[in-house]
């Protein structure tokens, strides 16, 4: 079992083609994380901002300016999440690499003790530097909060040789070591995330969050997805 777990939620997790944020998958995903609470894991959230603005794809605009949109967006994910949760009677503390009035600064310490206190802490505002992925702030949050695994939710059953939707014959990887991963440039996470997670000997598990009670069973023990060891 885990005691403290760091999730990233990619953009995906909240959008649809209808809507950039979709509110029956934000009560969906919002339902999932109150569930896991109760499996006495110390959950963390990094979001990502992928359904409203991804800066890298905004070639027509300055990158820095296009970078500083989409971590933007992670907090308009991140409040949104909190909300949903509070309503389902969670306590939430919202943290912010930019800063806002409508969010704390980072703050490790005062993270840690939020959930110990057993209350889910939502990191946003990705690392507040530019040319830098929310995959790396994910490896970096859970470094500061001492966290015992990384779950990536992806919308795939794990970590492909390569891309499932294009080559059917693609094959799933059960497990994979940091160094695999890094040396045949799979995509779990980007190289920059990986590094950081191979130095502080994380382990990532990589799993399709589409299917409502995968993060519950992972916190059961349960092995789905894609392991990647240090």
């Amino acid at each position: 079992m885990y005691r403290r777990v760091l999730l990233k939620l990619s953009g995906e997790a909240f959008g649809s083609s209808q809507a950039p944020l979709d509110p029956v998958k934000l009560d969906k995903i919002a339902q999932q994380i109150a569930r896991a609470r109760d499996e006495a894991v110390e959950l963390a959230i990094v979001t990502g901002g992928g359904n409203f603005v991804r800066g890298a794809h905004l070639q027509e605009l300055d990158r820095v300016i296009a970078d500083q949109m989409g971590m933007l967006a992670t907090i308009l994910n991140g409040m949104a999440l909190r909300e949903r949760l509070e309503r389902l009677g969670v306590s939430v503390l919202l943290q912010s690499a930019i800063p806002v009035v409508y969010a704390g600064p980072i703050d490790a310490r005062r993270a840690r003790q939020a959930l110990i206190q057993k209350s889910i802490v939502v990191f946003a505002g990705g690392t507040g530097n530019p040319f830098v992925t929310t995959d790396t702030a994910a490896a970096i949050r859970a470094g500061e909060i001492g966290a015992d695994l990384l779950l990536k939710a992806t919308h795939v059953a794990g970590v492909y040789s390569d891309d499932p939707k294009k080559n059917p014959k693609a094959k799933l990887y059960k497990e994979l070591s940091l160094d695999e991963a890094i040396e045949k440039r799979l995509n779990v996470m980007d190289l920059t995330a990986l590094a950081l997670c191979r130095e502080r000997k994380l382990l990532i598990c990589v799993f399709d969050i589409s299917e409502p009670e995968n993060l519950t069973k992972i916190l059961r023990g349960r092995r789905l997805g894609t392991l990647v060891r240090p």
